[in-house]
Protein backbone atom coordinates (compact mmCIF):
# COMPACT_ATOMS: atom_id res chain seq x y z
CA UNK A 1 0.00 0.00 0.00
CA UNK A 2 2.82 2.48 1.22
CA UNK A 3 4.57 1.86 -2.45
CA UNK A 4 1.55 2.66 -4.21
CA UNK A 5 0.83 5.83 -2.53
CA UNK A 6 4.23 6.77 -3.14
CA UNK A 7 4.31 5.79 -7.35
CA UNK A 8 0.58 7.66 -7.32
CA UNK A 9 2.75 11.19 -5.31
CA UNK A 10 6.03 10.73 -7.71
CA UNK A 11 3.42 10.65 -10.67
CA UNK A 12 1.70 13.57 -9.30
CA UNK A 13 4.42 15.72 -8.79
CA UNK A 14 6.22 14.86 -11.97
CA UNK A 15 2.60 16.05 -13.52
CA UNK A 16 2.94 19.12 -12.16
CA UNK A 17 6.86 19.62 -12.53
CA UNK A 18 7.58 19.75 -8.32
CA UNK A 19 10.36 17.91 -6.99
CA UNK A 20 8.74 18.40 -3.49
CA UNK A 21 5.37 17.72 -2.03
CA UNK A 22 3.67 20.44 -1.21
CA UNK A 23 2.98 21.15 2.88
CA UNK A 24 0.48 22.81 4.40
CA UNK A 25 1.69 26.19 5.66
CA UNK A 26 -0.13 29.54 7.09
CA UNK A 27 1.79 32.56 5.83
CA UNK A 28 0.40 36.31 5.36
CA UNK A 29 1.77 37.91 2.30
CA UNK A 30 0.41 40.29 -0.85
CA UNK A 31 0.83 39.52 -4.36
CA UNK A 32 0.88 41.35 -7.74
CA UNK A 33 -1.47 40.93 -10.95
CA UNK A 34 -0.76 42.13 -14.30
CA UNK A 35 -2.21 45.26 -13.96
CA UNK A 36 0.03 45.89 -11.20
CA UNK A 37 -2.26 46.01 -8.45
CA UNK A 38 -1.04 44.32 -5.41
CA UNK A 39 -3.60 42.71 -2.86
CA UNK A 40 -2.89 40.98 0.40
CA UNK A 41 -3.32 37.31 0.48
CA UNK A 42 -3.06 33.83 3.21
CA UNK A 43 -0.54 30.96 1.48
CA UNK A 44 -2.33 27.99 2.94
CA UNK A 45 -0.09 25.05 1.28
CA UNK A 46 3.55 25.42 -1.28
CA UNK A 47 5.94 23.14 -2.38
CA UNK A 48 9.77 24.55 -3.91
CA UNK A 49 7.85 25.03 -7.39
CA UNK A 50 4.00 26.29 -6.62
CA UNK A 51 1.76 27.82 -3.92
CA UNK A 52 -1.91 28.45 -3.40
CA UNK A 53 -3.51 31.32 -1.62
CA UNK A 54 -6.23 32.35 -0.44
CA UNK A 55 -6.89 35.56 -2.38
CA UNK A 56 -9.43 38.60 -2.52
CA UNK A 57 -9.16 38.78 -6.41
CA UNK A 58 -7.48 35.34 -8.53
CA UNK A 59 -6.72 36.71 -12.10
CA UNK A 60 -7.17 34.59 -14.45
CA UNK A 61 -4.90 30.95 -15.90
CA UNK A 62 -2.02 31.53 -17.60
CA UNK A 63 -1.22 35.69 -15.78
CA UNK A 64 1.59 36.92 -14.58
CA UNK A 65 2.34 37.39 -10.77
CA UNK A 66 4.30 38.52 -8.52
CA UNK A 67 4.02 37.52 -4.73
CA UNK A 68 6.10 38.76 -1.67
CA UNK A 69 5.31 35.98 0.81
CA UNK A 70 6.59 36.30 4.79
CA UNK A 71 9.26 34.00 5.67
CA UNK A 72 9.91 33.00 1.95
CA UNK A 73 10.42 36.26 -0.04
CA UNK A 74 9.86 37.57 -3.81
CA UNK A 75 8.30 34.92 -6.15
CA UNK A 76 7.22 35.12 -9.41
CA UNK A 77 5.30 32.65 -11.66
CA UNK A 78 1.74 32.39 -13.04
CA UNK A 79 -1.44 31.30 -12.29
CA UNK A 80 -2.25 27.90 -12.93
CA UNK A 81 -5.60 27.41 -11.31
CA UNK A 82 -8.03 29.13 -10.14
CA UNK A 83 -10.58 28.55 -7.24
CA UNK A 84 -13.41 30.48 -5.31
CA UNK A 85 -11.23 31.50 -2.86
CA UNK A 86 -7.89 32.23 -4.83
CA UNK A 87 -6.04 30.71 -7.21
CA UNK A 88 -2.94 28.08 -7.10
CA UNK A 89 0.51 29.45 -8.97
CA UNK A 90 3.63 27.61 -10.11
CA UNK A 91 7.04 29.44 -9.84
CA UNK A 92 10.47 29.33 -11.49
CA UNK A 93 13.23 28.77 -9.38
CA UNK A 94 17.03 27.31 -9.78
CA UNK A 95 18.17 24.37 -7.96
CA UNK A 96 19.66 26.45 -4.91
CA UNK A 97 16.67 27.87 -4.44
CA UNK A 98 14.62 25.26 -4.52
CA UNK A 99 16.89 23.48 -2.34
CA UNK A 100 16.37 26.40 0.36
CA UNK A 101 12.73 26.48 -0.12
CA UNK A 102 12.44 23.00 0.89
CA UNK A 103 14.70 23.19 3.85
CA UNK A 104 12.48 26.88 5.07
CA UNK A 105 9.27 24.78 4.49
CA UNK A 106 10.05 22.11 6.16
CA UNK A 107 10.79 24.26 9.11
CA UNK A 108 7.80 26.01 8.92
CA UNK A 109 6.03 22.13 8.95
CA UNK A 110 7.96 21.52 12.18
CA UNK A 111 6.67 24.81 13.44
CA UNK A 112 3.30 24.37 13.12
CA UNK A 113 3.20 20.79 14.50
CA UNK A 114 4.71 21.71 17.45
CA UNK A 115 2.79 25.08 17.48
CA UNK A 116 6.04 27.02 18.28
CA UNK A 117 6.41 30.20 18.00
CA UNK A 118 9.80 30.62 16.91
CA UNK A 119 12.14 27.84 15.74
CA UNK A 120 13.35 26.84 19.27
CA UNK A 121 16.09 23.92 17.51
CA UNK A 122 17.84 27.11 17.12
CA UNK A 123 19.84 28.73 19.94
CA UNK A 124 19.75 31.63 21.14
CA UNK A 125 22.52 33.62 21.42
CA UNK A 126 23.82 37.24 22.42
CA UNK A 127 25.86 39.20 19.71
CA UNK A 128 28.96 40.54 20.13
CA UNK A 129 28.16 43.80 19.19
CA UNK A 130 24.64 44.34 20.52
CA UNK A 131 24.01 47.71 19.40
CA UNK A 132 22.09 48.31 16.14
CA UNK A 133 19.51 50.56 14.23
CA UNK A 134 15.47 49.85 13.89
CA UNK A 135 13.78 50.92 11.31
CA UNK A 136 9.99 51.40 12.97
CA UNK A 137 7.11 51.05 10.51
CA UNK A 138 6.99 54.58 10.24
CA UNK A 139 9.93 54.66 8.86
CA UNK A 140 11.74 56.38 12.26
CA UNK A 141 15.39 55.38 12.34
CA UNK A 142 16.42 54.09 16.30
CA UNK A 143 19.24 53.19 17.77
CA UNK A 144 18.40 49.81 19.70
CA UNK A 145 20.09 47.17 21.58
CA UNK A 146 19.66 43.35 20.56
CA UNK A 147 19.00 41.51 23.99
CA UNK A 148 19.45 38.27 21.97
CA UNK A 149 18.66 36.37 18.83
CA UNK A 150 18.38 33.06 16.58
CA UNK A 151 18.28 32.39 13.20
CA UNK A 152 14.52 32.72 13.09
CA UNK A 153 14.21 35.93 15.71
CA UNK A 154 15.71 38.04 17.87
CA UNK A 155 14.52 40.30 21.29
CA UNK A 156 15.22 44.13 21.41
CA UNK A 157 15.69 46.73 24.24
CA UNK A 158 13.71 49.51 23.33
CA UNK A 159 11.21 52.23 25.24
CA UNK A 160 9.23 52.03 21.52
CA UNK A 161 6.44 48.97 21.67
CA UNK A 162 4.89 48.49 17.66
CA UNK A 163 2.38 46.84 17.53
CA UNK A 164 2.13 43.30 16.99
CA UNK A 165 2.32 42.03 13.18
CA UNK A 166 3.93 45.47 12.36
CA UNK A 167 7.39 44.76 9.89
CA UNK A 168 10.30 46.29 11.56
CA UNK A 169 14.07 46.19 10.07
CA UNK A 170 16.60 45.52 12.48
CA UNK A 171 20.06 46.09 11.51
CA UNK A 172 19.98 44.72 7.44
CA UNK A 173 17.33 42.08 8.36
CA UNK A 174 13.16 42.32 8.06
CA UNK A 175 10.60 41.23 10.95
CA UNK A 176 7.42 40.72 12.26
CA UNK A 177 6.58 42.13 15.84
CA UNK A 178 5.39 38.80 17.46
CA UNK A 179 4.92 39.83 21.36
CA UNK A 180 5.96 42.71 23.53
CA UNK A 181 8.69 42.45 26.33
CA UNK A 182 8.93 44.41 29.13
CA UNK A 183 11.91 45.88 27.70
CA UNK A 184 11.45 46.11 24.35
CA UNK A 185 9.78 43.22 22.23
CA UNK A 186 10.53 40.36 20.12
CA UNK A 187 10.42 39.82 16.37
CA UNK A 188 10.40 36.82 14.30
CA UNK A 189 12.58 37.42 11.26
CA UNK A 190 10.71 36.99 7.53
CA UNK A 191 13.28 34.67 6.45
CA UNK A 192 15.66 32.36 8.00
CA UNK A 193 19.25 33.44 8.79
CA UNK A 194 22.26 31.99 7.85
CA UNK A 195 24.73 31.20 10.59
CA UNK A 196 26.99 32.54 9.14
CA UNK A 197 26.02 35.97 8.65
CA UNK A 198 23.35 36.71 11.06
CA UNK A 199 25.55 39.24 13.49
CA UNK A 200 26.70 40.73 10.38
CA UNK A 201 23.02 41.31 9.28
CA UNK A 202 21.99 42.39 12.58
CA UNK A 203 24.17 45.22 11.97
CA UNK A 204 23.36 48.50 9.72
Amino acid sequence: MEVADRKASLRALAKERRRFQRVKVNLLGRYMLEDRREYPCQVVDMSPGGLAMIAPVSGFEGERVVAYVDHVGRLEGVITRVFETGFAMTFSATPRKRDKLAAQLTWLANRSILNLPEDRRHGRFAPKNPFTQLVMPNGLNLRCRVIDASLSGAAVSTDQRPPVGALVTIGKIQGRVVRHLDEGFAVEFTRLQHPDSIEDNLLP
